[in-house]
């Protein structure tokens, strides 16, 4: 959003009062896991939205980026990191009653090349894959997490009013019409 962009809040407060085919998120962003030896790379955002929580690295698509190579320059970013073949694994749209919506494609990877360290953004945070942290992180994370830790593709649409969540609908391996809701994920 630039500057001299406003938002306008939004009277909804379920996801039916929210007219989905004509929804356009203000911003599109990315989300990246490294998963393996049964941990996952978290880190503990310094940062923008979701300051102070615990999250996975990610930020907003620059113009002309596609959504993978997002996901690769914010974990480089935000954690000094490289991710090797980060594969797709789903997608958020987020609509907040203040106005503001984001498109996030979710991906994954098994392996990196350099070192997880503090950045000015994040503080890397290893986590056993059945110790996670859901208390410190957004109230979604705790409904897909698990599904994406299973391999499953995922679609979910959540409405927030600032961190409190007040609805959702997640859709475990959504057809090719319901991941592309919005637009392709991948763009």
């Amino acid at each position: 959003m630039t500057a001299d962009q406003t938002l306008s809040p939004i009277a909804a407060r379920q996801l039916d009062q929210i007219n989905w085919t004509d929804w356009q998120a203000v911003h599109r962003a990315t989300l990246l896991f490294v998963i393996r030896d049964q941990k996952i790379l978290l880190i503990h955002k310094k940062t923008g939205l979701g300051k102070g929580k615990i999250n996975g690295p990610g930020g907003k698509v620059d113009p002309g980026e596609t959504a993978i190579e997002c996901a690769i320059r914010e974990c480089q970013e935000e954690l000094c990191i490289t991710p090797r073949t980060p594969s797709f694994c789903g997608r958020h749209l987020f609509q907040f009653v203040d106005g503001y919506s984001i498109d996030v494609s979710v991906f994954r990877s098994s392996d990196f090349d350099g070192t997880p360290t503090s950045t000015r953004e994040a503080d890397p945070l290893w986590c056993d894959i059945d110790a996670i942290p859901y208390d410190r992180m957004w109230a979604d994370d705790a409904l897909w997490l698990p599904v994406m830790l299973r391999d499953e593709l995922f679609m979910g649409r959540y409405l927030f009013d600032e961190d409190a969540m007040l609805d959702h609908e997640l859709t475990v391996n959504p057809t090719r019409d319901q991941l592309h809701l919005a637009g392709d994920p991948l763009r």
